[in-house]
């Protein structure tokens, strides 16, 4: 399940401790629509087939009209037609992602609508503007980027609230609308599934988590696996690298080529590979939001490896509970996976920092309830 799915599970479950839940969802293709047996906490659940993304025409439209490409692809017939259906009096709807913003005339009560922030979306098609090698692609993200800029600033004067994933994005939005209701509502992790410390006494495996066809797991493994795992496999030749993932593209999958590789694709557990785990890895170059697979490897009791980015919205202290490397300076990934091999002590150590810190700050279950807390207290003000 990606990053983003499981902050909607959590969420979703959290807001039926306080209120009946209707969960409307978009429904891949070829999947079995979701039942009480998969969310026994929604009183009700409406599947959509989700429609079909980034065809010629969305992409043209894309450009030429006023919705940005990523809004075009969740706009469906059926999902306004399904909406339209439920009934209408609701304390608050809550939007998983601005890319929904199409069916916010749908409710009768437009001001209570509240959008979840993965990330603000258009510093990630910038970033992604900035990093992809194809011109073309570079051109069509930078004019993407300006029109959810605009929507952006449309929702936060219009919308009753939104949630956003760390204090970074809190101040962006409050930047541009200082009167909008923002709350952060961190990502987090289930710490009794993850189940902490496991006291292996050996570790050979280095491994990156993250779901395969997304383009900036895709960036981050590749380059890692081609430029700085040989330098790691050099001195350490026991270790393996392995990219757990569902879908990997077709890159990912001829990365199982270099020595000591491997690609899993889809895993029915990953904590099998967390227990086994010298590291985890977050080599991430592009991208947004705060990043889920660092919280569960640090609730599965493995040390974590990242860059600047990749750690961007947690708080976290380097060298503490997290080591940090930029990543053109691949010596300094080889020293500190170096380090953990070669100090149980200090691997230990740092395993059990961000253990800590995750079960302090991090669980679901006390996210989930300042999420409650935060809506009741905004109705409450909005009489």
């Amino acid at each position: 399940m990606s990053g983003a799915k499981l902050r909607e599970y959590h969420l979703a479950r959290a807001l039926s401790r306080w209120a009946e839940l209707t969960y409307v969802y978009f429904a891949d293709a070829g999947d079995q629509p979701l039942t009480s047996a998969d969310l026994p906490f929604a009183a009700h659940i409406v599947s959509v087939p989700k429609p079909r993304v980034y065809g010629p025409w969305k992409l043209v439209r894309g450009i030429a009209g006023r919705w940005p490409l990523p809004v075009l692809n969740y706009t469906s017939p059926q999902m306004t037609e399904a909406l339209s259906q439920l009934d209408p009096d609701y304390d608050v709807v809550h939007f998983d992602s601005i890319h929904m913003i199409r069916y916010a005339a749908v409710f009768k009560k437009p001001q209570r609508v509240i959008y979840d922030w993965h990330n603000i979306e258009s510093e990630t098609m910038r970033r992604y503007a900035e990093s992809t090698p194809s011109r073309a692609r570079g051109i069509y993200a930078k004019l993407t980027a300006r029109k959810l800029e605009g929507l952006e600033r449309e929702i936060l004067n219009r919308a009753f609230g939104h949630i956003v994933c760390s204090e970074r994005e809190l101040q962006q939005l409050q930047g541009i609308a200082p009167s909008a209701r923002v709350k952060v509502i961190e990502n987090g992790v289930d710490c009794a599934y993850f189940g902490g410390l496991d006291n292996q006494p050996d570790h050979r495996r280095i491994v990156f988590v993250g779901k395969m066809d997304y383009y900036p797991n895709i960036e981050a493994i590749i380059g890692f696996a081609q430029i700085t795992w040989p330098l790691v496999r050099d001195q350490m030749k026991d270790l393996t690298l392995t990219i757990v993932g569902a879908n990997p593209t077709a890159a990912v999958q001829s990365l199982a080529s270099l020595p000591g590789v491997e690609v899993t694709g889809t895993v029915p557990d990953v904590r099998p590979y967390y227990r086994d785990a010298l590291a985890a890895i977050v080599p991430l170059r592009t991208g947004g939001g705060t990043r889920l697979k660092i919280l569960e490897a640090m609730a599965a009791g493995v040390p974590v490896v990242s860059s600047p980015l990749g750690a961007e919205g947690l708080t976290v202290t380097p060298g503490s509970d997290i080591l940090i490397s930029d990543l053109d300076d691949h010596a300094s990934w080889l020293r500190h996976l170096v380090e953990l091999q070669q100090s149980g002590a200090r691997r230990t150590q740092l395993a059990a920092n961000a253990l800590e810190l995750v079960q302090a700050r991090y669980d679901w279950n006390t996210l989930g309830q300042s999420l409650i807390d935060t809506y009741v207290g905004w109705l409450r003000n909005a009489g």
